[in-house]
């Protein structure tokens, strides 16, 4: 029990602001592959800075009556499989919002009178994409169709089509609990006391009440709730009071990485411009033999581990010096969006921050994030908050070995796997913080120490722990939900269609 359409929306489609843009655009070749041309990607219009990653084709869809007061684009997501992607703007619906809000609250219980923030935008905005999702249904030839919203910012397209388009199945994906990532945010102890949390009283302490709401009423009334690793599952039942029906991991797309010379040669650039930026920075020339370390993505000191990766590049400058090798030079280049902060040197381990999104138009490298990743020795990922962890698995993907820890959903998965030497899952929890610290200092300085035969066999190791997490392997867990909303979606329908006599 397949479905004939896909709607998918996210804030982040062609909108490149964090890891759901990598799950989205990296999982829509394998959509599209299974549902050429019938896959529909909904997300907000930023103008200019969509275009980026959107071509409009004005030739798509041109019998559609799209909704008078929600401007429309349709164009293709420039991304491998090129599926359709429509983009909107909600500006008209703001003079509806309270309406808006108590009808969410009559209907859905959502509790929208403590928002702030980004609240209304997103809220708006998932509103809008109900409507006009609401309109391509009824323009396309008779089908099933499945809705998948991805994480609270979406929700109220499920409650909107919920209401006025209830044979649309709906899926709702949370990445990682508001809740969850704010207690781990604000430096409480997620984990030690996990049992004793409860979302609801969380959400007024840390005044997450309008955005927990969202997010737990979409989880209870979505047809299919998803999430992507069995660390976010638990969360899921402590914290939302809703079991997960499937959990659906991240995978990657292969056709990122280039083959061969290509590749050969795309590193060979990588290096040399990571040599030269560091060298430029740091006011000398940086050894060829020196060992080039990565960290990246959200700027969660906590939650990301920056904390702890800072800690250990002190361990690791302090056996550096106590060494047999005290001239030894290591360059970590932490690649964390708006983190301005000056190169720094200590003993021989150097920091270089790149404040920048790395999308080949910054003033630093000018080079896209994958492309200088594929010339680092080794990534430090070391989370204490991550549902998945996309990162480490990019990192892997491009042959590059990577440590994380077992509170990142790709660690507990990559620890499952037979052969692991390309990638260091480090034991962490609430009360280890020294100790995963020292363990990261000890993983790079034995891998600095390798032969080159060694690092060769770690590197071959980490392209295939990510060959194990291809889409073609983990696509058959959307399979799943998409089955299981379109069951439940019958029996929904079977409900208002015949209601129980109490």
């Amino acid at each position: 029990m397949q479905p004939d359409y896909i709607f998918e929306t996210s804030w982040e489609v062609c909108n490149r602001v964090g890891g759901i843009y990598a799950v989205l655009s990296t999982r829509a070749a394998s959509m599209q592959a299974e549902h050429p041309d019938k896959v529909f990607f909904f997300g907000p219009d930023f103008g200019d800075h969509s275009d980026i990653y959107f071509r409009e084709d004005k030739t798509l869809f041109k019998e559609w009556k799209k909704p008078a007061d929600i401007p429309v684009r349709i164009g293709r997501w420039q991304v491998p499989g090129e599926p359709i992607a429509i983009l909107l703007k909600f500006d008209a619906l703001w003079a509806k919002k309270d309406e808006i809000y108590a009808w969410a609250w009559n209907k859905f219980q959502v509790q929208s009178h403590a928002a702030y923030g980004d609240y209304d935008e997103s809220c708006l905005f998932g509103y809008a994409t109900g409507m006009v999702m609401e309109s391509l249904y009824k323009c396309l030839p008779k089908g099933q169709v499945c809705m998948h919203a991805n994480e609270w910012q979406t929700a109220f397209s499920i409650f909107y089509l919920q209401d006025h388009c209830p044979k649309i199945a709906t899926l709702f994906t949370t990445h990682a609990t508001g809740i969850g990532r704010s207690i781990a945010g604000n430096g409480k102890p997620l984990y030690d006391y996990f049992e004793g949390y409860n979302g609801d009283q969380m959400a007024y302490e840390l005044n997450m009440v309008s955005k927990h709401s969202v997010e737990k009423q979409a989880a209870h009334w979505a047809d299919c709730f998803t999430t992507v690793s069995d660390i976010t599952a638990r969360e899921c039942m402590q914290l939302l009071d809703k079991p997960v029906d499937i959990v659906t991991p991240n995978g990657f797309e292969p056709t990122y990485v280039p083959k061969g010379k290509t590749f050969d040669e795309k590193r060979k650039v990588a290096r040399e411009a990571l040599h030269k930026v560091a060298g430029q920075l740091l006011g000398g020339v940086v050894p060829q033999n020196a060992l080039l370390v990565g960290i990246s993505g959200r700027l969660e000191v906590k939650n990301k581990g920056i904390d702890v990766f800072a800690e250990a590049l002190d361990k690791l400058a302090q056996k550096i010096y106590h060494s047999d090798q005290p001239e030894k030079e290591v360059v970590a280049f932490v690649m964390i969006p708006y983190l301005d902060r000056a190169p720094a040197r200590k003993g021989k381990v150097s920091a270089v921050f790149v404040p920048y999104y790395l999308d080949g138009q910054d003033p630093l490298f000018g080079m896209k994030y994958y492309d200088l990743l594929l010339g680092l020795d080794v990534t430090v990922f070391p989370s204490y908050y991550e549902p998945w962890g996309y990162t480490p698995l990019e990192s892997c993907a491009f042959h590059v070995p990577t440590i994380t820890t077992s509170l990142a959903g790709f660690g507990a998965w990559a620890s499952q796997q037979k052969d692991q030497y390309g990638v260091v899952v480090i034991d962490r929890n609430d009360s280890n913080f020294d100790q995963v610290a020292e363990q990261i200092a000890d993983s790079l300085w034995r891998y600095d120490r390798l032969s080159g035969e060694e690092k060769a066999h770690a590197r071959k190791a980490a392209e295939a722990i990510a060959k194990k997490a291809d889409w073609k392997h983990f696509f058959k867990y959307y399979r799943k939900a998409y089955e299981i909303a379109l069951k439940k979606r019958d029996n929904r329908i079977n409900e208002l269609q015949n209601p129980r006599l109490l």
